[in-house]
């Protein structure tokens, strides 16, 4: 029986999506892409038997971080203003050997930086965390897999416009 390939993460990198020469491919330990968690919504009938929470067309709001080894001046020279970045990823399939791209598009901005507690021996790095965040879309072999955007009211998954009838229905 065939088998879906395994999907191992080889390598990361974070920049700003509108300025070359902002790579932290040698620098960033980690990265968190956020969460997608729909909305949903309570229904607890009177005379029904149980609640029940219907998902909605909609998201919470994204916080997507990254944790940098070293201090990165160049985090302030943006910090609290909203910006595209790109948070890029190398997998390799296991199964054929060959490596798969992944790109989340975030547009958002810094607003958290959190040194770690350390000594002068050990310093290990700095922690950045996201807010306002209006546009996350997510490929995974050039395929989308996920595209939110706040202004353009649109969401979909796997190319399903999930919002489209809601536009609709508006008259938008």
């Amino acid at each position: 029986m065939a088998q879906k390939p395994l999907l191992l993460l080889t390598a990361v990198d974070v920049r700003r999506a509108t300025e070359t020469g902002t790579s932290m491919a040698t620098t960033i330990a980690s990265l968190t892409i956020p969460p997608i968690n729909f909305v949903t919504t309570p229904h607890n009938p009177g005379g029904g038997v149980m609640e029940v929470n219907f998902t909605q067309p909609r998201i919470e709001a994204l916080e997507p971080a990254f944790m940098a080894k070293g201090i990165d001046e160049d985090v302030f020279r943006g910090m609290g203003v909203k910006d595209t970045w790109t948070f890029a990823a190398a997998y390799r399939d296991t199964q054929s050997g060959r490596t798969v791209p992944a790109r989340g598009i975030i547009e958002g901005a810094i607003t958290g930086w959190e040194p770690d507690e350390s000594d002068p021996a050990e310093f290990k790095g700095c922690n950045h965390a996201f807010r306002e965040v209006t546009h996350f879309e997510f490929t995974l072999g050039g395929k989308e897999l996920i595209y939110f955007d706040f202004w353009e009211r649109i969401a979909r998954r796997a190319g399903s416009d999930l919002f489209a009838e809601t536009r609709q229905a508006l008259g938008a």
